[in-house]
């Protein structure tokens, strides 16, 4: 991965309707990096790519893009950037090679021939290229969208959810292809909701209503928010919950399958209301866990507050 920054923008703001929607954003974004891109709905997630590509023009702020002003420079960089949206947006009643060979002559390319053969290869389209587009499955059409956004060979992938609604393997392999496009040198921002996706991200910036609240390593995550973590099992599940609730140090107690998870950042404290838990319930299993990135999710999300209410 080089050092050199494909995004570089700062202080980035957008409202709408008198109400921010993003509120004075930075992010940096080194070349061949995927950059995970997290937060609740209507956080300001999309606004955001929108802007870094070029599609909005931010109230203020500044920045570079692939070494463009994102200010005055939003032409060329959407010329060199490829967008993938949270809906499907090719043409249902053109086939898969029918699509790319009209995207590839939106773009003005030369050598459309083959650079729609390649797409076909990298994504695995080839047998399949005579299908009508509206016929395809979820995961098809997403990797029908993807050979799209990178047709014209883009140096930036910025990807909106764009797993949303397929099946895990379609997802595997979706990743897989992300990482041999990182490899080659192409940078890749995605907001995902997945957890066991973001944790395959370089990075991970949070955005939560508008503002960043966590811009790091994935790796180095858990270790700035510092949450300690407990898990809860067996019965009366409800009611160790409600004690769990009331008792002090408890800063979050979510809901997982048939268990729940039980966080603070005291571990004196919540070790105290475990063993409280423990004493009242001797049917319920409590032991102490690593805080993953689903924990810090929803505590990230618990502490945020709606802009639009």
């Amino acid at each position: 991965m080089s050092d050199e920054l494909v995004i570089d923008v700062a202080g980035l703001t957008k409202s709408f309707g008198g109400r921010k929607v993003v509120d004075n954003f930075d992010l940096k974004v080194p070349r061949g990096a995927i950059y995970g891109f997290l937060g609740p709905n209507g956080s300001g997630k999309t606004t955001t790519i929108r802007m870094v590509c070029g599609l909005l023009k931010p109230e203020s702020g500044s920045g570079r893009v692939l070494g463009l002003d994102v200010l005055s420079d939003s032409r060329r960089i959407k010329e060199r950037v490829g967008y993938m949206t949270q809906k499907f947006s090719l043409y249902e009643d053109l086939s898969i090679r029918e699509n790319l060979e009209f995207i590839a002559r939106l773009y003005g390319l030369d050598r459309r021939g083959e650079r729609v053969d390649q797409a076909l290869a990298d994504l695995g389209l080839a047998e399949r290229q005579h299908q009508v587009a509206g016929k395809l499955s979820g995961g098809w059409k997403q990797r029908l969208a993807l050979a799209a956004c990178m047709i014209h060979e883009p140096d930036l992938l910025l990807l909106d959810e764009p797993t949303a609604g397929v099946d895990p393997k379609a997802r595997r392999d979706f990743w897989d292809q992300i990482r041999r496009y990182s490899a080659q040198g192409v940078t890749t921002l995605v907001s995902t909701h997945y957890m066991d996706e973001a944790v395959q991200c370089d990075s991970i910036a949070y955005i939560a209503y508008g503002k960043k609240l966590l811009d790091a390593p994935t790796a180095d995550i858990p270790g700035k928010i510092g949450l300690r973590a407990w898990r809860v099992a067996g019965r009366p599940l409800q009611q160790a919950q409600a004690l769990l609730e009331r008792s002090p140090g408890v800063e979050l107690v979510a809901r997982f399958g048939a268990e729940i998870h039980v966080c603070g950042h005291d571990g004196a404290l919540i070790a105290a209301a475990a063993a409280r838990a423990s004493a009242a319930y001797p049917h319920v299993k409590i032991e102490e866990i690593e805080a993953g990135f689903e924990e810090i999710f929803i505590y990230l999300m618990a502490g945020s507050a709606d802009n639009f209410q």
